[in-house]
């Protein structure tokens, strides 16, 4: 059955694979050039479950040059249309997809309500006209059965920056019944000091709160502490999880530990691998019957959310840490593994469950953990991870951290920027930052200066690397801490995506701050009181053109590890600028006479 819809925007075909359910549909148009389609589907007989069904439609290829949703990572190119496309779901990405050209202005840009179900996004270029084939199948795979099914799709195509319509698409998102984002404490937007790349496994107490004294001294305000506090097996497998109860071994006194670290002035928090109970767990027997799956490969099963006992169980452990150890967040870890294979999307309260629907059971048990904790401690800080970043999980915790990439600062750049680009104020922080003790302090200081636009974590052994890691560190954390108002909070302009983000910029009022990623001309036409550039490039200057009233301005230019190397007055106004930055260093304007009144040549 086709339901068609004629908009001046293009023709909508809704195409599904039975006639058991009604198709209603209406447009609204909030602005020009966007538009907003409703879809109802109700079923004709009661409940039932409901069909596999598209929405498709054709978007001309014209001055449209790359392709951006959040699971691209370092690859921006078009899709075919007879590709897979890419999945959204409650606990894994975000159902939009914009099409921009090398201008980075947006072509068109679509995004749909249904951040909760399992949802496949397509725009893929169809060879016979050169035209991209849109769509977004619903219900590929079983859903419970309902009565009715609404949601709305976003279409935008306004003239405008690629960034302007993701923020606008966030924004719009966070409108939507159920969508309000978790508050964000100020202290998940301050460095932090992570265990993994560190430690891995190998903890203890003792050892964490030497690091804690030096990651203090360079500026980190929270330690995150990862895997291996539970367990004494470190394999780097999951079949201990489940009980949480504390590796005495490593940790005596879990309590006395967290409040040693408190003592330093850092914040605590535990990771915890949310949907796993492993084979060799005392909580294995209680649930080996409540499972959605068994991953032999990690000597664990995957606990189902629809039993409220299993929901009540994950929530009694995180309240009891945040109660008896006074940590102040947690690390939930492995959130998209809540799948369920097909057989069982029938279960339901009959057998125990009061959810039919995984996904409802995830958003009831993950909207609780946040709701019962802030309940205890309203600052706690709760981390996901790429790719667990939709609109929905902002709900749940407030720090989204970039997908593992160890030492790869190039693919740090990326994920932290595409995070950024769908985050609004949620705090975005880099993977965490490591490097090998034989590196230059130049390329440890690129690791921070690609993750420059996000919060900091630092995973190394803080007294085994040499005194310049340390000052490249010291002086790259403080810089990112002390202007964290524009990098983190101003208005962020990540140029060219499709070629990994070579110039970014962010500003806020008369404050500017650029980061160059390749050997590109830094152009500024609007007047500025303070103008930071950042050489992320290997070479030894920048080169900044300016077309501004002429006025006096003091340049600094600092090194990797933040000594000054030169201060002097210079003119800027109608010119071009070369000035000598060295890799990893920066060069800071700051105006010191009026527009028109400069007479001082450099």
């Amino acid at each position: 059955m086709k339901s068609l819809i004629n908009t001046p925007f293009p023709d909508i075909v809704i195409t599904t694979k039975n006639d058991g359910f009604e198709i209603e549909t209406s447009t609204e148009y909030p602005e020009e050039h966007v538009v907003l389609f409703h879809l109802r589907m109700t079923a004709r007989k009661g409940k039932a479950c409901p069909p596999a069904s598209r929405i498709e439609w054709s978007q001309p290829s014209v001055d449209i040059h790359s392709l951006w949703h959040p699971g691209t990572d370092r690859n921006k190119a078009f899709h075919i249309d007879w590709g897979d496309g890419f999945s959204s779901r409650i606990t894994s990405l975000a159902p939009v997809v914009s099409l921009f050209n090398l201008e980075g202005r947006n072509r068109a840009t679509f995004a749909f309500s249904d951040a909760l179900n399992h949802l496949t996004l397509k725009a893929g270029i169809h060879e016979e006209d050169s035209s991209f084939l849109c769509s977004i199948s619903l219900f590929e795979e079983p859903m419970p059965e309902l009565e009715v099914y609404e949601a709305t799709l976003r279409l935008d195509y306004r003239d405008v920056p690629y960034y302007e319509v993701l923020n606008d698409v966030t924004a719009w998102w966070e409108t939507l019944p159920g969508f309000r984002p978790a508050a964000v404490p100020s202290t998940a937007y301050r460095p932090m000091y992570s265990t993994w790349y560190s430690f891995h496994q190998d903890l203890s107490a003792a050892e964490l709160e030497r690091q804690c004294q030096l990651a203090k001294a360079i500026g980190c305000e929270s330690i995150i502490v990862d895997d291996g506090w539970q367990t004494d097996d470190n394999s780097r497998g999951y079949g201990y999880t489940g009980d949480w109860e504390v590796c005495a071994a490593k940790f005596p006194d879990m309590k006395k530990h967290v409040e040693t670290v408190h003592g330093l002035g850092m914040k605590y928090m535990l990771w915890y691998s949310v949907p796993f109970v492993g084979v060799h767990s005392k909580a294995w027997n209680r649930f080996k019957d409540k499972l959605l799956l068994t991953e032999e490969k990690l000597n664990a099963g995957v606990l189902d959310p629809r039993f409220p006992e299993v929901r009540e169980y994950l929530i009694n452990i995180y309240e009891r840490a945040v109660r008896e150890w006074d940590i102040d967040g947690l690390k939930l870890d492995f959130v998209d593994s809540f799948r369920m294979p097909d057989e069982f999307i029938r279960q339901g309260a009959s057998e125990g469950r009061d959810y039919r629907s995984v996904p409802e059971a995830v958003d009831r048990l993950l909207f609780d953990v946040m709701s019962r904790l802030r309940a205890i401690k309203p600052d706690i800080l709760i981390e996901f991870r790429q790719t667990y970043i939709g609109p929905l999980m902002r709900k749940y915790g407030n720090m989204f951290r970039a997908n593992d990439c160890p030492n790869d600062f190039i693919q740090n750049r990326v994920r932290t920027l595409d995070l950024r680009l769908l985050s609004g104020n949620t705090a975005v922080h880099s993977d965490m930052i490591m490097f090998h003790s034989g590196e230059t302090a130049e390329n440890a200081a690129m690791q921070l200066i690609n993750a420059l636009f996000s919060v900091p974590q630092i995973s190394v052994r803080l007294d085994e690397i040499e005194s310049e890691h340390l000052d490249a560190l010291r002086f790259w954390l403080s810089f990112c801490a002390g202007h964290s108002d524009v990098l983190l909070h101003g208005e962020l302009a990540p140029q060219s995506p499709e070629l990994l983000y070579p110039l970014v910029s962010a500003r806020k009022d008369d404050r500017r701050i650029v980061a160059l990623y390749a050997n590109m001309v830094v152009e500024i036409a609007e007047a500025f009181r303070e103008l930071t550039i950042v050489n992320g490039t290997p070479g030894d200057h920048v080169i900044i053109k300016t077309k501004l009233p002429p006025a006096l301005y003091e340049m600094e230019i600092k090194d990797c590890c933040g000594r000054t190397l030169s201060l002097q007055s210079i003119e800027i106004g109608d010119n071009l600028i070369e000035a000598a930055v060295p890799k990893a260093g920066v060069v800071r304007l700051i105006r010191k006479i009026a527009e028109g009144q400069a007479h001082v040549k450099p």
